[in-house]
């Protein structure tokens, strides 16, 4: 199996409304990628300071089934529409478990 996590640090242009949205259009990405085991989306919670402001963990059978996501038209537009224009910084890791 392989685990996506990505950590991504908003813009002050982020507005809740704007974060929603990424959400949405994450969430319906199980949907139309089938490859696409279990998604889990959402903000830090606010417990600690510095932390990232949101995470995507999302698990695949094997490393082609999380390569179909990663290029996916759909994935990509929803990097192109939804997080680019509000992203600061992103960090990422994949794991082989």
């Amino acid at each position: 199996m392989i685990r996506h996590i990505v950590l991504f640090t908003w813009t002050d242009d982020a507005t809740a409304e704007r974060v929603e949205e990424v959400t949405a259009g994450l969430r319906k990405l199980q949907d139309v990628i089938p490859q696409l085991r279990s998604l889990t989306v959402g903000s830090d919670a606010g417990i600690n300071q510095g932390n990232h402001d949101y995470a995507v963990v999302a698990d695949f059978d094997d490393v082609d089934g999380y390569v179909v996501y990663r290029d996916h038209p759909d994935h990509q537009a929803v990097i192109a529409r939804h997080i680019k224009p509000i992203l600061a910084s992103r960090a990422a890791v994949q794991l082989s478990l």
